[in-house]
């Protein structure tokens, strides 16, 4: 019997459910909604679509999810006077015979929160209504784009749908089995977006993997989620594959998308060959699986980043991702490809929720163009590739910014003093005139100066980065320094940021030209809500989610999917944050990471790091350490150059860092000559910026009291840092185990102007 499909006009299939309403622990969250609803008159830059919180590795190498876990250090952070975020009882387990608000298994349907009005009273689509659409629409206009060599080729809309049927047509020929996955192990490609779309039109789950992970964690992830297929990308990601393939009772083909095969092996396909397999197959069997697809049924996995096997799968459905891409569009004010198509580059890891709502959704929603950087874009190659494309829209992550700064910082200590001065001028008119816009909400008249400054400079620049026509520029899936959000804002290139987990498929707040705040991530999504849980006498709670954005549930962990989601289905993201006066949500932390002295204070890690790092120009890296502990102490790294092939650091400090070393006086040309100490002079600056820090401390618990320069700047080949850049702390714990304890065995480090030197 062929089921029906859930038709777009109709929830006869599948279950929806209103908002809880706000009453006692369900307050609502000071009117943040109201201004998100009342954002009117956008001018030509908006904000990022998606972002990520990254996991949390545990000391012990156990992945955690964004969201909450029942931890010793998270109970002991809920349980403190000064952060109270006890929560409500979680979901109980729905009934079978009627779908509930969250599931945990991979075959199951949930109710969807779609209300009376707005936009989340729109109708719910599956993938394939939502592409079928953007074909009828835009058709004819260019869905994706890439170089070959010196060729650019592309993919128009209708040409790009039918690639993904045959896809899954050859997925369905392999063998591939409703709600098993298709593993995708590779570089941005517009074949990792078919083999994407393709295995949900089959009716199994896409699911990327990360191409840093181990053999071990890509095992887990292809075992958790019962995968039939896996698509790589070259013969390096295959041999991760082949080290495991025979302990994988449910894989049945392997695909390599790029490079020649260099050895033939059963069940191992070139991505023309598996074009092939599918090209002459009848569309009826596939159709009948398309049309048995509702807008409540799992489409997608995401795993949360680790360097182990126990990350979460997390469930999204047809409509997380549907409806996500619709209310983000909307949101940031994105324009339909008949009327000026929206142009995006394509390079964050794309089993990062933020890379595929950005480059595969929202772009298919308004009909914009994807086009694919270069495998070593982040070693180099991606101002390249925007200078060539010009996007109209552009996401970084925060290092991605900070790594431009550093270079436009080092390109300037090379300029003639005149240049010099003309760029100190602009940057100072840059920033003056768009503070004053922003806190007059996009409103009021720009000086004659700006307009001057605009085109001596501002112009200039943005043309040198290939981001002449792009007005929506978006940071987001870790935290971003002041520091650079100031730099970029003086250069009259607003960096506007985002708030969001996988479990709420991307974004939750992002912020816009015309309502921003530095350091804020903005209000929430049309037909979204925010909740702050228990906040404290400042404001401060935990921030809950609730909308179509949220999850499904974690694939085959409904404990874990409980701790996620309280009794009324609000999503708590495990992140502190506060409302001000305006609506705008700042997170002030995460309760995870919020250290506890032994005293019983609790103290938020990342404001403390982020203003020595603003303190000392120098410092790329500072993490703070102190729970349990009787004081604070830092680790910190310095600036260095980077392997263009590796992304390993190197030894040798960056121009700025060395610059910075010049005016002080010091001839430090390493990180070996400042590392544990060995320059006075280097030292003598770092602890006066420390001191500064410490004079602004909000109490003398939260004062750094020691402090050491490590050998080598933090890094994911290193293991310090996720695919996304986010610091992971537990990891780090692990590794400088050695340098904290000798923390704890000497005198706190003298902080006199006499004698600043820190322990070595």
């Amino acid at each position: 019997m062929q089921l029906t499909v859930c038709e777009s006009t109709t929830m006869s299939e599948a279950e929806v459910m209103e908002a809880p309403r706000a009453s006692g622990f369900l307050e609502s969250s000071c009117g943040a909604g109201n201004s998100a609803a009342s954002l009117d008159d956008v001018e030509s830059s908006e904000e990022e679509s998606t972002g990520e919180r990254e996991e949390e590795v545990g000391a012990s190498n156990e992945v955690t999810s964004s969201t909450r876990t029942t931890e010793v250090s998270a109970e002991r952070a809920l349980n403190t006077q000064t952060v109270n975020v006890q929560r409500p009882n979680s979901l109980s387990v729905p009934s079978a015979a009627e779908p509930g608000l969250w599931t945990s298994q991979g075959d199951a349907e949930v109710k969807l929160r779609i209300e009376d009005s707005g936009l989340a009273a729109e109708p719910p689509l599956t993938v394939n209504q939502m592409f079928t659409r953007a074909v009828e629409r835009f058709g004819n206009y260019t869905a994706l784009g890439w170089k070959e060599g010196d060729q650019q080729k592309t993919l128009t809309y209708k040409e790009y749908y039918q690639a993904c049927r045959t896809a899954a047509k050859s997925f369905l020929k392999l063998g591939l089995q409703r709600y098993h996955g298709v593993g995708i192990l590779g570089f941005n490609s517009a074949e990792w977006f078919i083999a994407d779309i393709g295995a949900i039109l089959a009716g199994g789950f896409a699911v990327g993997i990360y191409t840093t992970n181990s053999p071990e964690t890509c095992q887990y992830v292809v075992e958790n989620c019962k995968a039939n297929i896996i698509v790589v990308e070259n013969h390096k990601q295959l041999q991760k594959i082949l080290q495991f393939e025979d302990k994988l009772p449910h894989l049945k083909a392997i695909v390599q998308y790029k490079d020649a095969l260099k050895e033939k092996r059963p069940n191992l396909y070139t991505w023309a060959e598996f074009m092939e397999l599918g090209r002459d197959e009848p569309d009826a069997p596939l159709d009948a699986i398309i049309s048995s697809q509702k807008p409540n049924q799992c489409c997608t996995l995401i795993y949360t980043s680790g360097t182990t096997g126990l990350s979460k799968g997390v469930m999204l459905s047809h409509d997380n991702l549907t409806w996500t891409a619709l209310s983000t569009g909307h949101h940031v004010r994105l324009t339909d490809a008949d009327q000026a198509q929206e142009v995006v580059v394509s390079y964050l890891p794309l089993s990062h929720i933020a890379a595929q709502m950005v480059d595969i959704w929202v772009t298919m929603r308004v009909g914009g163009a994807t086009y694919f950087a270069q495998p070593d874009a982040l070693k180099g190659t991606l101002v390249n590739t925007l200078k060539e494309v010009r996007p109209t829209a552009f996401m970084g992550v925060p290092r991605v910014w900070e790594k431009m700064q550093e270079s436009m910082k080092s390109v300037g200590a090379k300029s003639s003093t005149v240049r010099r001065k003309v760029a100190a001028w602009a940057k100072d008119v840059g920033l003056h005139t768009n503070l004053t816009k922003m806190n007059q909400n996009g409103a009021g008249r720009t000086p004659i100066s700006y307009h001057i400054a605009k085109k001596l400079v501002f112009k200039k620049v943005r043309k040198a980065l290939g981001l002449d026509r792009c007005y929506r520029c978006y940071t987001g899936a870790a935290p971003i320094t002041k520091d650079t959000l100031e730099f970029f804002l003086s250069l009259d290139i607003p960096l506007y940021e985002l708030y969001g987990m996988s479990e709420s498929t991307g974004p939750h707040t992002i912020s816009l030209p015309d309502a921003f705040r530095l350091t804020s991530c903005g209000v929430e999504l049309p037909g979204c809500k925010t909740k702050l849980h228990k906040p404290d006498k400042e404001g401060n709670g935990e921030i809950c989610f609730w909308g179509r954005h949220v999850f499904m549930g974690y694939l085959n962990m409904p404990e874990n999917t409980e701790q996620a989601l309280d009794a009324e289905g609000w999503l708590h993201s495990g992140d502190l944050g506060k409302h001000d006066q305006n609506g705008f949500l700042f997170i002030t932390g995460r309760i995870k990471e919020l250290i506890i002295t032994a005293g019983g204070e609790n103290v938020p890690p990342v404001p403390i790091e982020d203003k020595v790092k603003e303190a000392v120009p120098l410092i790329s890296n500072a993490m703070l350490i102190g729970d349990k502990r009787k004081f604070l102490s830092m680790l910190l790294t310095v600036k260095c150059q980077v392997n263009p092939d590796s992304g390993e650091p190197q030894d040798e400090l960056s121009a700025d860092a060395v610059e910075f070393c010049r005016k002080l006086g010091s001839n430090a040309t390493r990180v070996s000559d400042i590392a544990g100490g060995r320059d006075r002079a280097i030292n003598a600056a770092i602890q006066e910026g420390i001191n500064r820090v410490n004079e602004n401390a909000t109490s003398n618990a939260q004062r750094i009291q020691k402090w050491i320069v490590l050998d080598r700047d933090f890094s994911i080949g290193g293991g310090e840092l996720g695919p996304t850049m986010k610091l992971k702390r537990p990891v780090v714990v692990k590794m400088y185990k050695e340098q904290i304890e000798n923390f704890y065995k000497e005198l706190p480090t003298p902080t006199t102007p006499d004698n600043p030197l820190p322990p070595k």
